[in-house]
């Protein structure tokens, strides 16, 4: 027992480390077979220190990251500058939404800076809301849910049938990593309610810097099919590279 007991324990720590592994990684990392890995990850799934994935694990959405404070300072001169080029799609007397992303946030300090009035913004991002409301000009909705404290987002199915309150004529969206195939997300909640908001608005942008080029997460979003721009400072290049090929309408750069 204390054996098992060990390995769950180092589990946990890989997990926490690594935010997300595939099954066939558990199994590697731990020299055990899948049905001992999945009987692991049964057992902390329970104890609510993982979510289980298709084909892997994660940690729990609000306990694996790093706060929404923390987060906005990493790559900030990127963000800043992606938030500039985005700003260009806002047009006054627009509907819009904004999701939780840092990215997100940079965009919305722009916006209150240097942006068009009137506006109306939705978010499910409580310190844009926070930050917008101060604004003249600015209206502010939030959508309702589920509190995730650490990422000061809301979430759940409430938040997504709050939102067919709403009309938006542009959404911004960010996302953990950007491919061939197309954008990846970590946590079901936040993938479900992306792509309910895409799925009700005529324009969809997503603000990726170019450190997510190439990289996934555990949840497939979107296809690039679905999405109208890509606001990035990632090159031509950069996005060969992560064998991302899209028309030139679709992309805006910093």
């Amino acid at each position: 027992m204390h054996i098992v007991r060990g390995r769950r324990e180092k589990l946990a720590q890989l997990l926490r480390q690594h935010q997300y592994m595939p099954l066939a990684e558990v199994c590697s990392r731990l020299r055990v077979s899948e049905a001992t890995a999945r009987r692991d990850l049964a057992v902390l799934a329970k104890q609510n220190t993982i979510t289980r994935t298709y084909g892997g694990a994660l940690m729990e959405y609000d306990q694996r990251f790093a706060s929404f404070r923390d987060r906005q300072h990493a790559n900030r001169e990127r963000k800043q500058r992606i938030a500039r080029a985005a700003l260009s799609l806002i047009k006054p007397r627009a509907t819009c939404f904004m999701d939780a992303g840092t990215t997100i946030y940079a965009l919305a300090e722009a916006l209150a800076k240097d942006g068009p009035r009137p506006l109306t913004v939705v978010t499910n991002n409580l310190p844009i809301a926070e930050m917008l409301s101060e604004v003249d000009g600015i209206d502010i909705d939030l959508v309702g849910g589920r509190f995730a404290s650490r990422q000061r987002v809301l979430l759940g199915a409430r938040a997504q049938r709050s939102l067919k309150l709403w009309h938006f004529d542009i959404a911004f969206l960010s996302a953990e990593g950007m491919d061939a195939e197309g954008l990846w997300n970590s946590q079901a909640d936040v993938v479900a309610l992306q792509r309910a908001v895409a799925a009700m608005t005529p324009r969809v942008a997503f603000c990726l810097d170019a450190t997510k080029a190439g990289t996934r997460a555990a949840e497939f979003l979107l296809p690039w099919s679905k999405v109208d721009r890509l606001v990035t400072d990632a090159d031509p290049a950069e996005l060969k590279v992560a064998g991302i090929s899209l028309l030139k309408r679709q992309v805006l750069s910093s």
